[in-house]
């Protein structure tokens, strides 16, 4: 089976970041980019399909040139090629599903699979987007269930399971968890907790560098990308006050309730 998954290069979450003076972004001079962490899952969950069903993985990225590096990382991982929509203008999500959704038409795969959110923008739009511009069943917030395998085993096991022309899928919702069947062709995104992606090993690393990565650009697949999203300011969080110590539980109770009001 085909497998494609959606690969999104993005701030590291570790460094600090600092929002510009005029409000108009973020600053990006010396900033270390990684790839989204869900995407990671997302693609990881791909391989074990593979090495279950056979087949092959593809990523696609919508960015500049620069998202190639992320995508190599994902190459080394074990995906097999990858696909760049190069687009050197900020892109939102509905541009972004729309250039994903040609990119769908033109590989024909079986399943894509995605994050469930990008941790830049933490909007989680794209993927529910997607199947929607394809017309295709979707499943989100992809996770596993717990048992008693122990935590290397479970690891192993893909959390999605393709049977019968569907896949079925474990995901969170409010309360507790879900299993849902959806027929194939479909686009899952994936949670945290659904696997732990590997490490690119010294060998992936060296094979990443000669698998092929197709370019392609908006023009070519027919889509206007002009953001129906604006950004108008951004602004950082105001700081955090401190704290303070009280004598006695009595005391903390009469704050929380008279000061805090949240009891």
């Amino acid at each position: 089976m085909k497998i494609l998954c959606a690969v999104k290069r993005v701030e590291d979450p570790e460094q600090k970041i600092k929002v510009k003076p005029d409000g108009s972004g973020i600053v990006l001079e010396g900033m270390n980019y990684k790839p989204n962490p869900y995407d990671e899952i997302a693609v990881e969950e791909a391989l074990r399909l593979k090495e279950k069903h056979g087949g092959e993985v593809v990523v696609v990225s919508v960015g500049n040139a620069d998202f190639v590096t992320e995508m190599r990382h994902a190459l080394a991982m074990g995906a097999d090629r990858g696909i760049l929509v190069k687009v050197d203008q900020p892109t939102d999500s509905d541009g972004a599903a729309r250039l994903l959704a040609k990119v769908v038409e033109k590989e024909q795969p079986d399943l894509v699979i995605c994050g469930r959110q990008a941790v830049d923008d933490d909007q989680g739009q794209t993927g529910a987007l997607l199947a929607e511009y394809l017309g295709w069943g979707q499943a989100t917030f992809a996770a596993k269930m717990e048992s008693l395998e122990s935590a290397e085993e479970k690891n192993k096991v893909p959390g999605l399971q393709i049977e019968n022309g569907s896949v079925k899928v474990i995901r969170e919702v409010d309360g507790g968890l879900e299993i849902v069947s959806v027929a194939l062709p479909a686009v899952v995104t994936t949670e945290l907790r659904l696997n732990l992606p590997r490490y690119a090993s010294l060998p992936g690393i060296m094979k990443a560098k000669r698998k092929p990565v197709e370019e392609l650009t908006p023009d070519v697949l027919g889509v206007d990308v002009t953001p129906k999203v604006k950004v108008r300011s951004m602004a950082a969080p105001p700081a955090r006050k401190g704290g303070m110590i009280v004598p006695d539980v009595a005391t903390l109770v009469d704050k929380l309730k008279n000061e805090a009001k949240v009891l």
